[in-house]
């Protein structure tokens, strides 16, 4: 698609200089370097100007925000038509990029409609453990309520990101709203200006906040003697093997899966080891090598080949049970809502570049 034209057929584009637009990538690249708020490829901004939807690309990592190429534009009232007729072409937001503006043919993010639904300039959507500890809850928009008193917030029942979730969204949005909490998914805050929307998101954060509940420190040595003989090993983080150690977390995390990027980077729910099991028997009785092993009481293995992608998303699984009170009612991924993300080509694309190791910085 061409770039779209301004009064008097000017061609009209983004000033990538601006100072507000480095204020973004400066931001985007803060929270993407916090586990708590973004993991791996996961989360994503966006800024309008000028009829221009600039948003981080399906892949990329907000982190890098600062040192590579990762914001991708997209003509912005041709998206919101389609959306409006609720056409199949706006679950292909690549459909709308701007060819001249985009060299490397970078796809936007698979949530690019949810940012163009909002109508304030700047729009961030982050996976935060916070959030996605109440999110996942069968009571989660009582819970808000109390916490969010004050504040123009829609909560969002589950559905697939792409086109469901952003007609799910628009049946919902108010012109005033500013802050999405998405069911099993993450948290949407939105403002005029970046600086704005860093205040918003420290708010809304810290209004969410809960500590996490202690877990004892991983048996690493027996971990090490459980993956003799296999293709695993110890995680990158040691904050991982919390999932495992603190046994409410493993009950947690053994009945399914809480959230999308889970099912992208690491499969579908957790695989936990028996009592007499190692790795290799693990393995054994699997279809498939699981890409993390939870022992319980003593941590957890990934798959030796497991990228940052999966470390991310191991890291994020113990976050969010950490925060879960272990009574309560959970909402877990059904298996066709695991089925439509795995079959669905938008996160095959990512999946390639989480089994690639690519991050497109």
């Amino acid at each position: 698609m061409r770039k779209p034209a301004g009064e008097g057929g000017l061609m009209v584009g983004f000033d990538a200089g601006s100072t507000e637009f480095r204020m973004l990538r400066s931001f985007s690249a803060s929270i993407g370097a916090d586990p708590l708020l973004v993991q791996g490829a996961g989360g994503n901004t966006s800024i309008k100007q000028d009829g221009v939807l600039w948003i981080k690309a399906s892949g990329t990592w907000l982190m890098n925000a600062l040192t590579g190429d990762i914001m991708v534009p997209v003509a912005l009232e041709p998206l919101l038509d389609a959306l409006a007729h609720r056409s199949d072409a706006a679950e292909k937001a690549g459909q709308f990029t701007l060819e001249e503006l985009n060299p490397r043919r970078l796809r936007p993010s698979i949530e690019t409609t949810v940012h163009a639904l909002m109508r304030q300039k700047v729009v961030v959507h982050v996976h935060c453990v916070e959030t996605i500890s109440i999110a996942v809850q069968a009571n989660a928009e009582a819970l808000l309520e109390e916490r969010l008193r004050g504040l123009d917030w829609t909560y969002v029942p589950y559905r697939r990101p792409g086109l469901p979730l952003a007609q799910a969204i628009a049946e919902r949005l108010k012109p005033a709203t500013s802050v999405l909490v998405l069911g099993n998914h993450g948290l949407v805050v939105a403002a005029d200006t970046v600086a704005e929307a860093a205040l918003l998101l420290q708010r809304v954060t810290g209004l969410l906040a809960r500590e996490p509940r202690p877990a004892s420190a991983p048996d690493t040595d027996a971990l090490l003697r459980l993956a003799i003989g296999s293709d695993y090993r110890l995680p990158a983080s040691t904050a991982a093997h919390s999932v495992a150690t603190d046994l409410a977390s493993c009950r947690i995390a053994a009945s399914g899966s809480l959230y999308p990027d889970h099912v992208i980077f690491l499969g579908v729910g957790s695989t936990i080891a028996g009592p007499d099991e190692n790795a290799a028997a693990v393995v054994a009785r699997s279809a498939v090598a699981p890409t993390s092993i939870l022992f319980p009481g003593k941590g957890v293995l990934m798959r030796r080949d497991a990228n940052a992608g999966a470390e991310a998303m191991a890291r994020c699984l113990a976050d969010v049970a950490a925060r879960v009170d272990g009574s309560v009612r959970l909402n877990y991924l059904s298996p066709k809502d695991n089925a439509e993300l795995l079959n669905w080509d938008a996160e095959k694309y990512r999946q390639e570049l989480n089994r690639t190791g690519v991050t497109l910085q």
